[in-house]
């Protein structure tokens, strides 16, 4: 008995990690999609293969941003709409549902000025949606931040 234990419990092991479950695994269509994500640690495969494996969320990659050297933001469309993770040393800290943009009403990403004053941090949202959030990197969170006075560079 001991050496069927003994041989069963390291192949259950190895057999666990070949099954690897991925930032996406609990996300589901229709859920709170941030809070499925939220701690979760990123995979460290090809884009390629997560997004097929997850055809059932219409997952795709739209692109990535350097906040830091250990700080990035990613957005996703997931289940039809975009997400941007922050993402902190391979660990998903933050998520927010991007709103839509386009050629009128532009993405923002980087150094902003608000009533005249430089904002420290990054910025990221939609103007002419009018919202928009700062990264607080100490704390790793998008902050919402009035766009009232806002002026970015595209």
């Amino acid at each position: 008995m001991k050496k069927i234990i003994s041989v069963l419990i390291p192949l259950l092991l190895f057999c666990g990690t070949l099954y690897a479950v991925d930032e996406f695994a609990a996300v589901k269509c229709g859920s709170d999609i941030p809070a499925a994500l939220i701690g979760k640690r990123m995979s460290n495969e090809p884009v390629v293969a997560t997004e097929a494996r997850h055809k059932d969320l219409d997952l795709k990659d739209l692109g990535a941003d350097e906040i830091n050297e250990h700080m990035n933001t990613i957005s996703w469309r997931i289940c039809g709409n975009e997400y941007m993770v922050l993402e902190s040393n391979s660990v998903i800290r933050d998520v927010i549902q991007f709103p839509p943009h386009s050629k009128s009403s532009p993405e923002i990403s980087g150094p902003c000025v608000q009533n005249g004053v430089t904002i420290k941090e990054a910025v990221v949202g939609v103007l002419g949606a009018k919202q928009a959030w700062k990264i607080d990197e100490k704390n790793a969170k998008f902050v919402k931040l009035s766009t009232d006075g806002l002026r970015c560079s595209q």
